[in-house]
């Protein structure tokens, strides 16, 4: 069967990890295909304009985080807002950019090993599974801040995804702004996202340059 998302890594030439496990294991198509869907394998790669160029790190970073197109936009577009204000001028837009995306509820939810994926992460999330603070949250992009706390519904923690979640969260490499109480199933923000260890999977500098057009 077609997957899509998988296209998605082909077309970018990475491996962006949105089918969580699959990604990691020799049936993704990426070892199998790793060009773009459509060519032969044989096809020569064409060179990409400077346009193309920053589209492509534009999509590769929008796609990692499993964004829409308005959504991402307007994170650029908040960062650019936050660049003209003067206590945060001297700030790197990347660094900022990154701390936003990384702040987010599902990305946490993802980072935390509550999920295969971002995209299950948001999922997880609409369906009321999780606690911020003690209460009920469906908003994936609520932006986390030090101190918050995010938990697993008590109701939630009695269904048969969460019984076999401790595991498989003993397998996720942790981010070291988080932390997980894997008995309680409560992860905190400790810390900040930084760009260094985020290590995202595009060219930030690209991206601002083709919003900028």
């Amino acid at each position: 069967m077609r997957n899509p998302k998988c296209k998605i890594c082909r077309r970018t030439g990475r491996k962006l990890f949105l089918k969580g496990e699959k990604c990691n294991s020799p049936k993704c198509p990426m070892i199998k295909k790793d060009y773009a869907p459509g060519a032969s394998g044989k096809r020569r790669n064409r060179g990409l304009s400077e346009y193309g160029k920053e589209l492509k790190e534009k999509q590769k970073l929008r796609q990692w985080y499993n964004l829409g197109e308005k959504q991402f936009r307007n994170y650029i577009d908040d960062v650019l807002e936050r660049m003209h204000n003067t206590s945060v001028k001297e700030e790197n837009p990347a660094e900022v950019l990154i701390r936003i995306l990384e702040s987010r509820l599902d990305n946490v939810v993802f980072r935390l090993g509550f999920a295969d994926s971002r995209s299950q992460a948001r999922q997880l999330v609409t369906h009321g599974h999780f606690l911020l603070n003690d209460k009920p949250i469906r908003r994936p992009s609520a932006i986390l801040k030090k101190g918050d706390k995010v938990g697993v519904s008590p109701n939630s923690q009695k269904s048969g995804y969460f019984i076999k979640l401790p595991p498989k969260m003993k397998k996720s490499q942790m981010v070291s702004w988080l932390s997980l109480d894997q008995k309680t199933i409560e992860g905190k923000i400790e810390g900040i996202p930084t760009i260094e260890e985020v290590a995202p999977p595009a060219e930030i500098s690209s991206i601002f340059e083709f919003y900028s057009r």
